[in-house]
């Protein structure tokens, strides 16, 4: 058996190396490093597979995020409803506009935000939700979206982890105002450094972000608003372009290897995700919930299986925003998942072979 990778991002590329070195190739002969045609062309791609009005590239997926709430005009005082069970980004881009995130715990059986607590963190200073479709799987949107109609609230979707995903039909990231993308090396479309997209159905919105990513401006050196440096890459867009054709197939790969996991495990004291019945989890990670975790950890060290944790701390106990938590606030889902949540091997070069030595291994440290 090959050596286990937690992503093996370098067995994917050598399946389809001749259509991404030609890519990348012609984009060196072109000299069009920055917003060359790929960029638009790939723009085009994702406008076509999301079904959105409006796709619009940038630097990665933390940009996405800033931008997109600085199209919604998230000032200084103003507050942000998310999930503490994230990565950073997701907190750091509201706290670097000057806003206050609020948090609201999440759902043991799909570490989504708890649409049922959204309503009792709002006040008058509330402007968005910002959903995270964490590990792949939609959060609840129907039901974020009508409180936010109710509320008179913005939603921008954080869907870094679940392009291609699905809820009631419609893909993650097209269900709130805007749909934030990363296209990290890991993601299940990743491109060979950073990238992120911006995806909206508001024309007005869409022109706005458009503006922020190249320095506030339409007209070079005439900068109308306050913007970013934050175009996505032209070589950066080449690989994703050949990739993008190659998602669905993979996000299909993914989930079959994620029930095979989940029937493997059975009967063993791992718990498997949760999948709900309206939606469709891409399996950006697979991640199980495990007691004694640390010598599990130790256990699958000695086993050479690579795992990692996805996240061993909650955002409101981060040195760099506690400042902006409430001590008083608890918030005991989120607490115990820190310490429950292991994830292990999913990618689309796994074996059965490989898959079967991984849940061995786990049944071997619970007997």
């Amino acid at each position: 058996m090959q050596q286990l990778q937690l992503v093996d991002i370098v067995g994917q590329y050598k399946k389809i190396k001749n259509e991404i070195d030609e890519a990348i190739h012609r984009v060196v002969d072109s000299g069009q490093f920055i917003l060359g045609k790929e960029v638009n062309e790939f723009e085009n791609s994702v406008k076509r597979y999301l079904g959105v009005e409006h796709a619009i590239g940038c630097a990665s997926g933390t940009d996405a995020l800033q931008i997109a709430m600085m199209a919604l005009d998230i000032k200084p005082g103003d507050e942000v409803i998310t999930t503490p069970f994230t990565f950073v980004a997701t907190v750091e881009t509201i706290a670097l506009l000057g806003a206050k995130p609020v948090y609201v715990d999440i759902e043991p059986s799909t570490l989504n935000i708890d649409t049922r607590l959204i309503e009792k963190a709002i006040t008058k200073k509330t402007k968005a939700i910002i959903p995270v479709h964490l590990y792949g799987q939609p959060a609840d949107m129907d039901t974020i979206m009508n409180i936010a109609g109710m509320h008179d609230l913005r939603v921008i979707e954080d869907a870094a982890q679940a392009i291609g995903a699905e809820y009631k039909g419609k893909k993650a990231g097209t269900i709130g105002d805007i749909g934030c993308f990363s296209f990290f090396p890991t993601k299940n479309l990743g491109s060979f450094g950073d990238a992120g997209m911006i995806v909206t159905n508001d024309n007005q919105l869409a022109d706005k972000i458009r503006m922020i990513i190249v320095h506030g401006s339409k007209v070079r050196y005439d900068h109308e608003i306050l913007g970013l440096n934050s175009r996505l890459d032209t070589l950066q867009a080449a690989v994703l372009n050949v990739k993008l054709k190659y998602l669905d197939g993979w996000n299909s790969t993914r989930a079959i290897l994620a029930e095979r996991y989940t029937g493997l495990f059975e009967g063993t004291p791992v718990t498997t995700p949760s999948v709900q019945p309206d939606r469709k989890h891409v399996f950006h990670q697979y991640t199980v919930r495990v007691k004694r975790r640390e010598s599990l950890i130790r256990h699958l060290q000695e086993k050479q299986i690579p795992h990692a944790v996805y996240y061993p701390v909650p955002l409101y106990r981060q040195k760099a925003f506690q400042h902006l938590s409430d001590p008083e606030q608890t918030f005991p889902v989120t607490e115990q998942m820190t310490q429950e949540v292991l994830s292990i091997p999913i990618h689309t070069e796994l074996t059965l072979e490989m898959q079967q030595y991984v849940v061995d291994a786990l049944k071997e440290f619970y007997k």
